[in-house]
């Protein structure tokens, strides 16, 4: 497998870059995070209409560019990186996903095209905490002309402000992996309510998600009712994936930021960089950062191939193991690179003013959000050993 970015890959990264140095700057983090939404809905258009990254991965037919997922975790790199306050993530990682791997066409067509004009989205699925099939917990009573929805969602990433909920329910007497439906289902339906939560993280908003009762019709199912469980199930991994490319950017940034400030502070005549202790805790943080970064990016390749109708079926069967793979190394490079930025920055690393902080939240929260290491090194030992993940 080819790992070396082309020409046009490294045209992406580069244009990336250079426009979140200019949009998503350490003022304009602090300004989004202040903001109701948590990011600034003009970007969030200027990203949409200008860059088009939400088209990114949307087939042609729908109106989007038909690029993989490689060139969407090169965007995700950059924006951790920049730590961009957009719903980002959620809308094509988690709802995309869900979208393209659906086998109802007719919601392709209502929903690919209106996120890749910018339509926001996200994924629902967890009354309790955990990614397994048991926490889908909201009920789908079927009824005559449809289902009715009733339950909540816990922790559910841009749930606030997103425009598209693609939620998980579970039809009556069904348990485990039977029984699970996906639905699409605009935000401003009739039962919908949101509330958002306070979170470590004040750079990514979660929100709590109450359905009373809200009907829905069988041409919003996404497969066949009561199937959903191993499209959901992908889905996550995907959104893991992605969550890593992200959190890869993120480590890269917090370890710049610890390289630059050693340089420039000095101690005993001479900065703190020359010093060995410095020298060696920073050697082992960039081997941490490399093999995140080699992890995330075959995961990636394996997603594409999960997304591809034509791709190699051997190496998706690989996402699993993948995900997990990228999310263990990527959730503690982050995390290490985060925390060792903030202790080798000395008495200012944990003060508002300097950025150190912002990506310590980052890092911290990342780690929990699609499973703690711990959780993935338990399925990956699960698979290895043949046992069911």
């Amino acid at each position: 497998m080819e790992f070396a970015f082309n020409q046009e890959q490294l045209m992406i990264q580069d244009s990336a870059a250079r426009f979140l140095a200019q949009v998503s700057d350490s003022s304009a983090v602090r300004a989004a995070m202040a903001r109701p939404e948590g990011y600034d809905p003009a970007l969030w258009q200027r990203i949409s209409t200008e860059l088009y990254w939400p088209a990114l991965m949307i087939p042609e037919r729908f109106g989007g560019l038909g690029l993989g997922f490689v060139e969407l975790a090169i965007l995700l790199e950059q924006s951790g990186r920049h730590l961009l306050c957009a719903p980002l993530l959620a809308t094509t990682c988690l709802a995309t996903p869900a979208l393209l791997l659906a086998s109802k066409a007719s919601v392709q067509d209502h929903w690919l095209g209106a996120i890749a004009s910018g339509t926001t989205a996200t994924l629902a699925f967890a009354s309790k905490p955990g990614l397994e099939a048991d926490c889908v917990q909201v009920q789908a009573l079927p009824e005559a002309d449809g289902y009715r929805l009733h339950g909540s969602y816990l922790q559910v990433l841009d749930g606030a402000q997103a425009e598209l909920l693609i939620v998980a329910a579970r039809l009556p007497g069904s348990q485990g992996e039977r029984g699970i439906c996906l639905f699409a289902l605009p935000a401003d339906s009739a039962g919908v309510a949101r509330q958002p939560l306070p979170t470590l993280d004040q750079t990514r908003r979660l929100a709590r998600i109450v359905l009373q009762d809200v009907t829905v019709g069988p041409a919003q199912l996404l497969t066949e009712a009561g199937q959903a469980w191993p499209l959901l199930r992908d889905v996550l991994l995907i959104g893991a994936i992605g969550l890593a490319a992200e959190q890869t950017g993120g480590a890269q940034q917090a370890l710049d930021l610890t390289l630059a400030y050693t340089a420039e502070r000095h101690q005993f005549g001479r900065a703190i960089a020359s010093f060995q202790a410095i020298k060696h805790r920073c050697a082992d943080l960039m081997l941490q950062l490399e093999c995140a970064r080699s992890a995330a990016w075959y995961a990636a390749c394996v997603a594409q191939e999960r997304l591809d109708p034509a791709g190699d079926v051997a190496v998706a069967a690989e996402l699993l193991a993948a995900a997990a793979t990228a999310q263990i190394h990527a959730s503690e490079a982050f995390f290490n690179s985060a925390a060792e930025s903030i202790q080798l920055h000395g008495g200012v690393g944990f003060t508002w003013e300097y950025d150190p902080h912002l990506y310590f939240k980052r890092a911290r929260a990342s780690e929990q959000l699609l499973g703690a290491p711990a959780l993935h090194r338990e399925r990956l030992a699960a698979q290895l050993f043949g046992e069911s993940p």
